[in-house]
């Protein structure tokens, strides 16, 4: 099944695929507005043709990218990305969120499965290990660099 994508006016893509979806068209399989993805909308249809037609209605829909991508070129897009991606051991984080807000911390653990990260505060008079979710922290200093 082709997917084609569609131009919109920027911060509108979550509209027009709404109003694509409302159409309620047999020949329109699926809508897309990834947050990754400024300015596009993804359309899985049988043919542009009816897409073409039913943009004319639309408000924000700038038109069609000529060409189409298959399912394996949009499959990123799918699935989330975990919090914890691209934080390791070692890493120095500052906690943004909760009752440790602002504090600088070492990261000690990771657990992808759980998306949360077992943290140092480096302030502590005791280490006391403190385990946060992973949107909650912001890495300062990586020893990845």
């Amino acid at each position: 099944m082709p997917i084609f994508a569609v131009k919109t006016t920027a911060r509108q893509e979550e509209t027009v695929a709404d109003m694509i979806a409302s159409k309620e068209m047999a020949d329109i399989h699926a809508v897309l507005a990834p947050d990754s993805l400024t300015s596009y909308v993804m359309v899985e249809a049988d043919d542009d043709s009816i897409i073409e037609r039913v943009l004319e209605e639309i408000p924000h829909a700038r038109g069609m990218v000529p060409g189409t991508s298959s399912m394996t070129e949009v499959e990123h897009f799918l699935s989330p990305t975990p919090d914890v991606e691209g934080i390791a051991e070692g890493d120095i984080v500052e906690l943004i969120a909760g009752p440790f807000k602002g504090e600088k911390a070492q990261v000690q653990r990771i657990d992808e499965g759980k998306d949360q990260v077992t943290v140092e505060l480096y302030e502590a008079t005791v280490p006391i290990p403190v385990t946060v979710r992973g949107d909650q922290i912001r890495v300062l200093d990586s020893e990845e660099r």
